[in-house]
């Protein structure tokens, strides 16, 4: 599946369910690992288990692979595997000590450019 239909159901799908704070980094350039990481925030164990459910659940009915799913036990941070998209679904306070965002960009002007151009599909 090309990486930006990938993309666009997986924000749909974390906006079905009310997701917050769905941010897309573009890490073509920083890793040769995923293109893409989707960040997200959900209010409950409940709700962030709900967001990566329906993305797995959506990305399967669009004919797209998951390959994993993990901590989908405590509900805190569950992060699932699509191959060149990797989503991950936390609760406010685990995503703001973890801080994914900071570990993935080096200046906020990078972090703007590559959110855009993510965005817009590039």
């Amino acid at each position: 599946m090309d990486i930006r239909t990938l993309q666009k159901i997986v924000v749909s799908a974390l906006e079905d369910i009310k997701g917050k704070d769905i941010e897309v980094i573009n890490t073509a350039k920083l890793t040769a690992m995923f293109d893409r990481l989707v960040i997200a925030t959900g209010d409950s164990n409940r709700q962030v288990k709900s967001l990566a459910r329906n993305v797995h659940d959506k990305v399967r009915e669009a004919g797209g692979e998951v390959i994993s799913i993990e901590g989908e036990e405590s509900g805190e941070w569950v992060l699932v595997d699509l191959g060149d998209l990797v989503v991950h679904v936390m609760q406010p306070s685990v995503r703001q000590y973890y801080n994914l965002e900071e570990l993935w960009q080096t200046t906020p002007a990078q972090r703007r450019k590559i959110v855009e151009k993510a965005a817009a599909g590039q």
